[in-house]
């Protein structure tokens, strides 16, 4: 379509890489598009745990943590003097912050406190005119994180009221939207994009 990119590897699991990394973003910026900062940035890395409370360890918690919170907050962090003013945010969190499904207390927790670093960054950015909101999508599948079988699809389709599981457009398309002019007004929001579930 005549766009140009450029995918540059991180590990959000490795904080003490950030710094690195958007040293290699801001030489990209410069050589490849010729500019000194960026619009959007979309904080999307995940990993999937299902298991029961009594049975996780403190280890696969804070590989959780690490991923799901700490790696978003310090990521977002370390791109802020590259963000450009006027610019958005974008945290994707997730359907299980609002429903309770046994098994994901470790990921949704994780989630919810993203929802809450996103309303600060609303309130911390505002002056600089950069917004920031979290989209919370149902379950995904075609190559996420979530279990894919047969069975697990029937389930996740029958709790939503559109009566289907999601596909990545779905949610690619809102996240694309509040990157555009006509959500310039939207800010500090959570949308669920889950297809109607579990109303």
């Amino acid at each position: 379509m005549g766009g140009r990119a450029v995918a540059l590897p991180l590990n959000v699991a490795d904080s003490s890489s950030f710094k690195l990394f958007f040293a290699q973003v801001a030489t990209v910026l410069t050589v490849t598009f010729n500019t000194d900062r960026f619009d959007f940035l979309i904080n999307n890395a995940g990993t999937s745990l299902i298991i029961p409370i009594d049975e996780i360890t403190e280890v696969q918690f804070d590989e959780m943590l690490q991923v799901h919170f700490k790696g978003v907050y310090f990521l977002t962090q370390q791109a802020l003097p590259l963000l450009r003013n006027g610019g958005r945010i974008i945290n994707i969190s997730s359907g299980s912050t609002r429903s309770s499904f046994a098994g994901v207390s470790a990921y949704a927790s994780m989630k919810g406190a993203v929802e809450v670093f996103t309303r600060y960054l609303a309130l911390e950015l505002g002056s600089r005119g950069i917004a920031a909101n979290v989209v919370a999508p149902g379950g995904v599948f075609g190559g996420g994180a979530m279990p894919d079988t047969p069975e697990m699809r029937v389930y996740v389709g029958q709790l939503a009221a559109l009566g289907r599981t999601a596909e990545p457009d779905d949610i690619g398309g809102v996240v694309a939207f509040l990157c555009t002019d006509a959500a310039r007004w939207v800010n500090g929001q959570r949308l669920e994009v889950s297809g109607g579930v579990m109303l």
